[in-house]
């Protein structure tokens, strides 16, 4: 396993649109791994592929209810309701933290990392983190989207 370095606002990855997974084979299974190897050493709560400079629809998300973290290839928010506003920060975005409008409860859909097909439901900051990451995979970042801009 490896610990990618996070890349940060500027690098064009971020604003491009992360490409579909099709091949899910012992590649999928190495770069969760090391996703999982960067999350940990940057102690974060969520990463797409695109932060570590891989153009996949690929994130990992801590369930904190669960101590878990989940992987989701090629996912999709296919229902949502309510709002929250809370702040928001992010690995690729070093030092700025603000108030981000999101959904609180989402449905979810995508596959796992042998392809199978997975659907859950998810709310709170869980919510929150899944769709801050798959917005990182549509090549939107939190700032597009502050309400207002915090002290880091």
């Amino acid at each position: 396993m490896a610990v990618y370095q996070v890349v940060t606002i500027g690098d064009e990855i971020l604003r491009d649109k992360a490409k579909e997974v099709t091949k899910f084979d012992d590649r999928i299974y190495k770069l969760l791994n090391n996703m999982m190897e960067t999350l940990m050493k940057e102690d974060g709560v969520g990463l797409a592929a695109p932060q570590i400079g891989v153009s996949k629809r690929v994130i990992i998300a801590y369930h904190e209810e669960n101590d878990k973290v989940i992987e989701l290839i090629n996912p999709e928010i296919i229902s949502a309701s309510g709002e929250v506003i809370d702040n928001e920060g992010c690995l690729s975005v070093p030092g700025r933290v603000g108030k981000v409008n999101r959904s609180k409860d989402i449905v979810v859909r995508g596959q796992n990392a042998d392809g199978e097909p997975i659907q859950f439901n998810a709310s709170g900051m869980f919510a929150r983190i899944i769709q801050h990451e798959i917005d990182h995979l549509n090549g939107i970042l939190f700032i597009d989207k502050l309400e207002k801009e915090e002290n880091a």
